[in-house]
């Protein structure tokens, strides 16, 4: 008997609740365990969700990234900015460069081609936050390299999406050299990146707006949904990127409104769920046959994009006149990779097709590498530091 698409939700959400307890046990990130899950409910294993259902829940995907960088977007107050001072806006730059560089340069010194290559290095900017700060909660870190982690993590994901899209609009160019006039060529990612940074300022106003007239938590959350699919819907169609659109229309409402807090609130109590489908669905889309072919680039993904975070974090330091001590172990704490990535392999999947299998899997497996040794070295690098106990 085939199911619906309604049983399968909630077959997937039953599936994200149980992994999340096991993983709990185990003291691993959920997201660890709903990849995991999905991988072995997924078409490449037990098939209980087939290729065709994961190719019709597109919707989840799209809803799921739009709501990652608007909550992303959240982090770029300007009091926020003014605050935390220039050192961790400039590491945090620069540590999300420096992995996309890195990574970029061994994997076109290493044969891989060009639009491939920059795809990776594209999504290796990215790092896990969630892992992160359970680690400086768990173990109570204090300290000047705590001190400046917490505002380069929270920055941490918002420049990698604007490196993604510089690096994707590259990247698409490059694939298409040859089969377009060289103007279309250079137009493209102007529109791309410029449009939807454009497209997503003009929603955050007009979000300020409408948040003013509709004063009912139920209204607000409906206007915020309503403008996140507006904004991923259209720039989908038009060709705008719609995670640099959702983050300028975050970032430009949480500048301008007074009601910012009754806004992302409500979407933090209803988004778990879609993030929950949204991982289920990435770990059944790893196709565990192709793993044993990316070894060589998994591993140069994985070493490279560590190698790249620790030197563009030492440099953000010495440039920013940080302390020592966060010059030589900052970086260490910036390994950690999860939904963010998951979200930009996804997006890169989808914007080349060619190539999407391929670098899904080898991100995929990067994660749960990340995932597993992630904590564990952040957590070494602080105790180095000074800044956890050492009996801890």
């Amino acid at each position: 008997m085939e199911l619906n698409t309604l049983t399968y939700v909630a077959i997937m959400l039953v599936a994200a609740l149980l992994a999340g307890k096991v993983v709990k046990k185990m003291r691993l990130p959920n997201v660890t365990g709903y990849l995991v899950i999905g991988l072995l409910i997924g078409p490449h294993c037990i098939n209980i969700l087939s290729n065709e259902l994961i190719s019709s829940m597109t919707i989840v995907t799209d809803f799921a990234l739009g709501c990652i960088a608007f909550s992303i977007g959240a982090e770029f107050r300007i009091s926020f900015l003014k605050k935390i001072g220039k050192a961790p806006i400039i590491i945090g730059v620069l540590e999300a460069f420096g992995a996309v560089i890195v990574v970029d340069i061994i994997m076109l010194l290493a044969g891989y081609d060009v639009t491939f290559s920059l795809a990776m290095g594209a999504i290796a900017s990215a790092t896990a936050a969630a892992s992160t700060l359970m680690i400086v909660k768990q173990y109570k870190a204090k300290g000047p390299v705590t001190n400046t982690l917490l505002p380069v993590v929270a920055l941490d994901d918002a420049v990698a999406l604007i490196a993604f899209g510089l690096s994707m609009a590259i990247a698409r160019m490059v694939s298409s050299s040859g089969k377009a006039p060289i103007g279309e060529l250079l137009v493209e990612p102007l529109i791309e990146i410029g449009g939807g940074l454009a497209f997503g300022a003009l929603l955050g106003i007009i979000m300020v707006i409408a948040v003013k007239y509709y004063t009912g938590r139920g209204n607000r959350l409906a206007i915020t949904i309503m403008m996140i699919c507006l904004c991923v819907g259209v720039s989908n169609l038009v060709g705008f990127s719609s995670l640099l659109a959702c983050m300028m229309l975050s970032m430009v409402f949480v500048n301008l409104s007074k009601h910012r807090m009754k806004i992302y609130e409500p979407l933090d109590r209803i988004t778990p769920p879609v993030y929950m489908m949204f991982f289920i669905i990435s770990g059944a889309s790893l196709d565990v046959t192709i793993i044993a072919s990316v070894g060589l680039v998994g591993a140069i993904y994985v070493i490279g994009r560590v190698i790249g975070k620790v030197l563009g974090a030492s440099l953000g330091a010495k440039i920013g006149k940080a302390p020592k001590v966060v010059s030589k172990w900052l970086g260490f704490t910036l390994v950690p990779q999860e939904g963010v990535a998951i979200g930009l392999a996804t997006s890169a999947a989808s914007s080349l097709p060619e190539y999407g299998a391929r670098i899904q899997t080898v991100v995929l497996c990067g994660v749960v590498i990340y995932e597993l040794i992630g904590p564990i070295i952040t957590k070494t690098a602080l105790k180095k530091a000074g800044e956890i106990e050492a009996k801890a």
